[in-house]
């Protein structure tokens, strides 16, 4: 009953996301809460919902002081020299600028945080794929899974639940899975020039003039099929190409096009002046040292893992404001910029709580894994690690890590150890879902990443969960070949 009830349950979730029937925060209230009093939790499903809030609570303080930081950070111009060197790189290629992503996120992803990663690459890069008119879900996409696959860094979080839930060293489960790492991110890099092909196909090659980092009234980026400039009128908004949504089909757009990426609000300005304008206000050219070494003195902190990640976060949101903006009215209009991201996020984030506080206050995690250790028929007792990291791909994504791995990691492992397969070979197999689970809804990264890069969570699964799950797969598949995971 309770394994039938937790499988509708998420399956309806996801139906009403991905239909787009419910906003995330809704299904992630509602649903669970139908099914908890349908599963029998009565009034206590009060204390199951407090207790999954509880677990959350860091998170969404993280992520608010973490949205707070690096939106000042972007405010005052730390990030503009990474936006202008990614356009000496990318010259008239968008194809360039999509791989340009997967590398960057990459690199981001080694200090073990999505959220971090994900802040960062979107406050480079995301005004740029605006400017040039390309789709921000091929930014989403991209970012997450290139940080899906470096999630399996022992820091990270994965590998070290594993570990710690069979007891076994965290270095003996991540380093003989290094070879399948490397050809996980080459997928990851594949995946990414392929995207980035398909936007080139669909707008052309682009010519990038300097200016485009200081957008003005009458500016107009130029496609390679044409020139021309078109001068607002008051108060006009005009939608930039590949803003919001999915891209469409190379088929179904010209090869070349002229890119008019101007959007002007009542007083003139257009909507990126608050990002990449060298005139604007909030910039502070002085301060570009001191918030250079604050950012790099919080990444140093974060991967040494001494201080709780939202203390650090609220300490440095609080040093950056105080550094950056002296007066108490520009503190908080720093804080109002920011405002719709932080909401947004945060509210997903404590309605993740609901979702996980009846999965767990119910028991359906528990009844999960010994209906999957008590179903997995004999014959395929010898191929448990394979079981296991084909099993890990929708059940990470169905449920947290902490469920998956300290609920249904020790009951298969425990079945596997009676067929000769070390806990250590099914830790390693169990972390290859990695690139799926970071797409999942409970994953409060992935919710920050899609509301800052302004896109629909819909939108994001179309097109990365398939090409996450074969990312996965890739991995366990070269874990096999190369002996890490036992066939």
């Amino acid at each position: 009953m309770l394994v039938a009830l937790g499988l509708l349950m998420v399956a309806t979730f996801m139906v009403l996301i991905i239909t787009k029937r419910a906003t995330p925060v809704v299904a992630l209230i509602l649903v669970p809460v139908a099914f908890g009093l349908f599963a029998g939790a009565g009034l206590s499903i009060s204390d199951m919902i407090k207790d999954g809030i509880g677990d959350l609570a860091p998170t969404a303080a993280m992520l608010f002081f973490a949205i707070i930081y690096f939106g000042i950070m972007i405010d005052v111009g730390l990030f503009d020299p990474i936006v202008r060197g990614v356009v000496r790189m990318v010259r008239n290629d968008p194809a360039r600028l999509v791989v340009g992503t997967a590398v960057l996120a990459m690199v981001v992803s080694l200090d073990g945080d999505g959220s971090t990663t994900f802040i960062i690459t979107t406050a480079a890069l995301l005004p740029l794929y605006l400017k040039l008119g390309v789709s921000p879900v091929v930014l989403t996409v991209t970012a997450g899974l290139a940080n899906g696959t470096m999630n399996i860094l022992p820091w990270g979080g994965p590998t070290a639940r594993a570990a710690s839930a069979l007891n076994i060293d965290t270095n003996d489960v991540f380093i003989p899975m290094l070879p399948a790492l490397g050809a996980a991110l080459v997928v990851v890099l594949l995946f990414s020039y392929h995207l980035g092909v398909l936007e080139r196909r669909r707008i052309g090659k682009i010519e990038i003039r300097e200016s485009i980092l200081a957008p003005q009234r009458d500016e107009v980026l130029v496609g390679a099929g044409g020139s021309g400039t078109t001068p607002p009128n008051s108060g006009r908004r005009s939608r930039p190409i590949g803003g919001t949504g999915d891209a469409p089909d190379a088929d179904d757009a010209p090869a070349t096009r002229d890119l008019h990426i101007e959007e002007y609000n009542d007083d003139g300005e257009t909507t990126f002046t608050g990002v990449l304008d060298p005139n604007r206000k909030t910039l502070r050219p002085k301060l570009f040292w001191i918030n250079a070494g604050l950012t790099v003195a919080l990444l140093a902190i974060l991967g040494m893992d001494v201080v709780a990640i939202p203390v650090l976060f609220m300490i440095f949101a609080g040093i950056a404001l105080a550094v950056n903006f002296p007066h108490v009215k520009d503190q908080q209009e720093a804080i109002t910029r920011h405002s719709s991201s932080i909401v947004s996020v945060v509210a997903m984030v404590l309605a993740a709580a609901v979702l996980t506080g009846v999965f767990n206050g119910t028991g359906m995690v528990d009844a999960i894994a010994h209906w999957l250790a008590d179903g997995i028929p004999a014959w395929m007792g010898p191929h448990m690690a394979i079981v296991v990291g084909v099993l890990s791909i929708p059940l990470t994504f169905l449920m947290s890590n902490d469920a998956f791995y300290y609920g249904v990691l020790p009951v298969l492992s425990e079945t596997a150890t009676k067929y000769g397969i070390d806990p250590t070979e099914m830790a390693r197999a169990s972390i290859t879902g990695q690139p799926v689970h970071m797409q999942s809804p409970l994953v409060p990264a992935i919710l920050l990443l899609v509301a800052l890069a302004g896109v629909t969570l819909a939108d994001h699964h179309k097109k990365v969960l398939w090409r996450a799950t074969a990312v996965s797969l890739v991995m366990l598949v070269v874990g096999t070949l190369i002996g890490a995971i036992p066939f």
